[in-house]
């Protein structure tokens, strides 16, 4: 044995498929008489993704398990993480292009979900990339091409703040 073979085998059954990080479980449909197949990413308490699974030829019990359904089960699931994690970016990370004095500005939001004390950090960059400003604000600060405008002409004050 080598030192990248796990210590418990992986499972393959009727209703529970197992690789190193995906876990398939047929579960009883609570919702009706049928059947769905729950897919949990290693280490998650919480299913990523739910779906229908097939009456097996009795119209009572699942399908089995099989390897080409847990292919497909996997490349599914992990296709949903992936546009859930890329949705969840888009909604923490905004940018939008204004005018600067001297040259186009980008300003960004980003949005930190810190359960107790949520905030964003609002940054403006210079089309090469450098930094010009960054400051705190509030996780609710609404980034539009008025608000974003408003704080480059104000010379990256603080929004809200009165200077000028």
């Amino acid at each position: 044995m080598n030192d990248d073979t796990p210590d418990t085998p992986l499972l393959q059954e009727a209703r529970l498929w197992q690789d190193e990080n995906w876990t398939a479980q047929v579960i009883k449909n609570d919702d009706d008489d049928g059947w769905a197949v729950a897919m949990f990413k290693a280490g998650a308490s919480e299913p990523a993704l739910v779906g229908p699974w097939t009456m097996g030829r009795d119209k009572k019990n699942p399908k089995p398990l099989d390897g080409n359904a847990f292919i497909t089960l996997v490349k599914t699931a992990s296709e949903f993480v992936r546009r859930s994690e890329q949705q969840l970016h888009a909604q923490l990370n905004q940018s939008v292009i204004v005018n600067g004095k001297d040259s186009r500005v980008t300003v960004l939001l980003r949005i930190v979900p810190d359960e107790d004390n949520p905030y964003a950090v609002l940054s403006a960059q210079d089309e090469g990339g450098d930094e010009l400003a960054e400051i705190k604000v509030d996780a609710g600060f609404k980034l539009n091409r008025q608000t974003a405008q408003a704080w480059v002409d104000a010379d990256f004050a603080k929004p809200g703040s009165g200077r000028r």
